[in-house]
C-alpha cells in the first residue's frame, strides 16, 4: 500500500486493486453498459474491504470491472462526527437496468456489513450509482447522475485518475 497525501484533507492510497486497469482490452459483453460507481466507507479496515469488494465483484457474473481509480482518504460531510472515509470509484460494464444494478449494488452492501441508521451515518461500505452511460433519471430510489457528485471530492479526486 502506497500513501500520498496530496492536501491538507485529502490522501490518495494505491494498492493491488486500486488503481486497476483491464490489462488486454477485453471484449465487451453485447448489451453491455458502462456503468460508474463510487464506493465509500469509514467503519473498521476499509481498505481491506475495497480489496474483497474488488474480488467479490471482479467474480460477479452481473458485473465485469474495466477500472479502478486510486482511494482517497477523506473528512465526511453532512453528519461530522465520526471518521475520515475512504473513497474510490469502480468502472464497470453491465447488463443489469439501473433498477436492477441498484438493488444488486443494496444486496452487496448488505453482504459487507451496511446498516442504515441516519442520513450520512458511519457505514462499513456505500456503493452509489454516479453515472449508468448518458441515461438522465429521477425516481423515488434512484437519480442519474448521482446528485451533485461534481461537488464531491469523493468522485472528483478519483475520477482525475481514471482518464
Amino acid at each position: 500500500m502506497i500513501q500520498k497525501k496530496i492536501d491538507a484533507k485529502h490522501t490518495i492510497i494505491k494498492t493491488p486493486c486500486y488503481p486497476y486497469r483491464v490489462s488486454q482490452r477485453s471484449k465487451s459483453r453485447q448489451g453491455s453498459k458502462k456503468v460508474l460507481l463510487g464506493i465509500g466507507g469509514n467503519v473498521g479496515d476499509v481498505v481491506r474491504r475495497f480489496e474483497h469488494l474488488f474480488w467479490y465483484l471482479n467474480r460477479s457474473r452481473f458485473v465485469q470491472i474495466s477500472k479502478s481509480a486510486p482511494i482517497v482518504k477523506n473528512p465526511p460531510f453532512g453528519y461530522l462526527e465520526q471518521a475520515d472515509f475512504y473513497n474510490s470509484l469502480l468502472l464497470v460494464e453491465t447488463r443489469l437496468s439501473p433498477r436492477a444494478l441498484l438493488r444488486y449494488v443494496l444486496h452487496v452492501e448488505k453482504i459487507f456489513g451496511r446498516k442504515r441508521l441516519f442520513k450520512d451515518a458511519p457505514r462499513t461500505l456505500d456503493i452509489d450509482i454516479i453515472f449508468y452511460e448518458n441515461i438522465d433519471m429521477k425516481t423515488k430510489e434512484l437519480t442519474l447522475p448521482h446528485p451533485h457528485w461534481q461537488e464531491r471530492a469523493s468522485v472528483v479526486i478519483p475520477l482525475g485518475y481514471l482518464k
